[in-house]
């Protein structure tokens, strides 16, 4: 019996890899050539006195009503040319990361054949974490300075924001606005609900990102991914014996959805935790939905929470005492 287990499990494997590899060739062959305009470079190196120019060959970034000569300041002002010249060395060339861009449109569009294939601005913005790379249909807006690595002397953030202000995080950051247009916000607001709308998030990075882990996909350490593995169980009986799933609760969220140091159980384990430990079970739960039911990607993210909650068949991954 053991040894027909073991058969069945290899030629799922199989399977799983064989339809892997079926995706990824007919993903290669898709067409796909981005146009990449350095807005950042072109504005640092503009003189005051040309300024209209760089206006009016990018209108959108210079929004009416703000006086030429908040741009002059910007222009000129030393912490800002310091920036831009961290910005230069790091990204001076552009062609790696151009590929990886051109490779998630192409899983894009393999998976979302309707979408635009936008032109690409990098820039250097206001230092804002919650806006480092925004699609716009049309435009994708890549804010440079908020990916020169976690340790540079520009960020004066917390370490769980720092971590994430690493050049890994750019792919993980425009599929996360991506799924804003694809991912339709859940009507009930209960900590499940929260849960698996993330989940489908973070499933969307499965399949756009192939090419990279767990860790990079969700912005945890390495060892954050690993207290999740090893608390499964533990976060999973939590959440049913407080009968958190179906709660409406407010605080909810920023105990274990949002961006946060660590989660919020009010036991001894919160500061060993990582925050948003409840975006990591929803995404355990979509992908166990998506194991367990033959469903078109896009469809299971137009679904209720709910619906893909009682279809998963989640069961979390028991570890040894």
């Amino acid at each position: 019996m053991r040894k027909y287990i073991v058969a069945l499990l290899v030629v799922a494997a199989f399977t799983s890899c064989d339809k892997k590899s079926k995706v990824e060739k007919a993903v290669e062959e898709i067409p796909m050539e981005l146009k990449v305009y350095r807005f950042d470079k072109a504005f640092f190196e503009t003189p005051p006195n040309e300024l209209a120019k760089l206006k009016a060959k990018y209108p959108f970034f210079f929004p009416e009503g703000v006086s030429d000569s908040v741009w002059v300041e910007k222009m000129q002002n030393p912490l800002w040319r310091e920036l831009s010249q961290a910005v230069e060395k790091k990204y001076s060339n552009f062609d790696k990361q151009t590929s990886e861009i051109e490779d998630l449109f192409k899983h894009i569009k393999y998976y979302f054949p309707n979408a635009t294939i936008p032109k690409v601005y990098t820039v250097i913005a206001d230092m804002d974490d919650n806006s480092k790379a925004i699609y716009a249909n049309d435009k994708l807006i890549i804010a440079l300075e908020l990916y020169l690595g976690k340790d540079h002397k520009f960020y004066d953030k917390a370490k769980y924001i720092k971590q994430n202000l690493e050049e890994r995080q750019m792919m993980p950051d425009i599929v996360t606005s991506f799924s804003l247009g694809k991912i339709p916000p859940e009507r009930e607001k209960t900590l499940l609900s929260e849960m698996i709308y993330y989940g489908k998030q973070l499933y969307l990075k499965d399949e756009l990102l192939p090419n990279y882990n767990d860790a990079e996909k969700i912005g945890y350490l390495p060892e954050q991914i690993t207290w999740c593995q090893e608390n499964e169980s533990y976060i999973w009986r939590y959440f049913i014996e407080k009968e958190l799933l179906y709660s409406t609760d407010s605080k909810l969220p920023n105990r274990f959805i949002n961006l946060a140091p660590f989660s919020k159980f009010y036991l001894e384990i919160d500061n060993e935790s990582p925050g948003r430990v409840g975006q990591w079970i929803g995404w355990q739960i979509v992908r166990s939905f998506m194991q367990n039911n033959e469903i078109a990607m896009q469809e299971m993210l137009k679904m209720d929470a709910k619906e893909i909650f009682e279809k998963s068949k989640y069961k979390p991954k028991k570890t040894d005492e």
